[in-house]
């Protein structure tokens, strides 16, 4: 049985989704989700567990996801998201970059492609992978999204070193 809640973030409302036993998603404002019992806070442990780790992540007190993920696409697709898990906080890689520790340097389309069907956002940060020029490019929650969560990953990362 798939579950979801509706958190407020920094970033409006995200859609957290989940089986009995992990992790499958999470929408941005405007995203459908698939059918799903819709359920509140202190009504699913893995939901609960997700919202707050993201309350803690939006706070500036968390780093890294202790999630049971399950992910939901090709083979392909689930090499492409696990890699990303590997990115450390506070940094960016290109999506060339991704392509060669996937062990195929020109795979970057690819590693685009699977990337933008990412079906766990922000605790699979996708949002971590710029252009080879450094740009942001493509994100499904939309660039300024993309923008916003980098820049405060950027900004924690910065006051945790001082």
């Amino acid at each position: 049985m798939r579950a979801r809640t509706t958190i407020d973030s920094p970033i409006g409302p995200l859609t957290l989704i989940a089986t009995d036993t992990a992790v499958v998603g999470i929408l941005f404002h405007g995203q459908q989700p698939d059918d799903c019992e819709v359920l509140q806070r202190g009504d699913h442990p893995i939901l609960d567990r997700m919202a707050h780790q993201l309350d803690e992540y939006f706070a500036g007190v968390r780093m890294d996801f202790d999630l049971p993920l399950d992910f939901e696409g090709t083979p392909f697709q689930r090499t492409a998201w696990k890699a990303l898990c590997s990115i450390p906080y506070g940094e960016t890689i290109s999506y060339g970059e991704q392509a060669r520790r996937l062990g195929d340097k020109n795979k970057s389309r690819a590693v685009g492609a699977a990337n933008g069907q990412n079906p766990i956002p922000i605790v699979v940060p996708c949002h971590r992978v710029v252009g080879s020029n450094g740009h942001l490019t493509g994100f499904g929650g939309g660039i300024e999204t993309k923008a916003w969560l980098l820049d405060h990953e950027f900004r924690v990362r910065a006051q945790a070193s001082t």
